[in-house]
This record gives C-alpha cells, structure tokens and sequence, in this order.
C-alpha cells in the first residue's frame, strides 16, 4: 500500500510571492467577512438589493451563511481549494443576478469576477501546488 505525502502541499517557500498571496486572500477573506455580516443582520442596503436583484428578503441571513462559510473554508490552508470553488459559484451567482436585471457591467456586473480573481490570484501565489499545476509559461 503506497501513502500519500501531504506535507509539501501546503509547504511554501516564505518568499514574496508568499506573503502577496497572503496579503490578496487576507483582504478577500476580510471583504467576504464584512458582506456575510451585513447579510447575516440584514442592514437596510442589503434588503433593498435584494429586493432590486428579485430576491425575497429572507434569503440574506442563507447567503451571509453560505458566503462565511465558504469563506471559512477558504482562509483554512488544507481546505482552501475547496473553498476558492465554492467561492467562486457563489461569486458566479452574483454576477448571474446583475446580469439579469441589466446593472452596469464594470462596477456591479463583473464585481464578482473581480473577487474571484482576488481570491484565486491569492491562492495560486501562496500555494506552490496550484502554480504547478497551473504554471505561468513564457
């Protein structure tokens, strides 16, 4: 039986390719905190969203939820991956929801694939698997 060695899979050289990751996912992690939060109380932006996005308001404390907790698993290093796709469904849905009622497509339309490459560009810097996996080629 053949094992399996998972501790340079999270081993990462502490350069700065390292510590920009880190930087990038700890400012997706805390912007991802602030928007379940809101959405956990709701505050009143939050309800007028979602009643403009066609949402009934008792959707916002589930997504707040769902978005912590997906934002747990991400800030995790040995789940990280799984929480970087479950972000990015997440994020997909918003932009899905903007695109349908016609916001404008830079600041709310793409906003989501903004966090996602924030939360990826994050990810793939400071985890030295991803970049192998999906190396830069010049």
């Amino acid at each position: 039986m053949t094992t399996i060695d998972n501790s340079t899979a999270l081993a990462t050289p502490r350069n700065w390719t390292f510590w920009l990751g880190w930087v990038l996912s700890g400012l997706f992690i805390a912007f991802m905190i602030f928007d379940g939060g809101i959405k956990l109380v709701p505050i009143q932006p939050v309800i007028d969203s979602l009643t403009e996005l066609g949402y009934p308001v008792e959707y916002a404390r589930l997504l707040g939820a769902l978005g912590l907790g997906a934002t747990l698993l991400y800030a995790i290093p040995r789940t990280s991956i799984l929480g970087a796709v479950l972000l990015t469904a997440y994020l997909g849905g918003a932009v899905s929801a903007h695109l349908r009622i016609g916001s404008p497509l830079f600041t709310h339309d793409l906003f989501g694939v903004y966090m996602g490459l924030f939360a990826w560009g994050g990810l793939w810097l400071r985890n030295a698997k991803l970049r192998a996996i999906f190396p830069i080629i010049r």
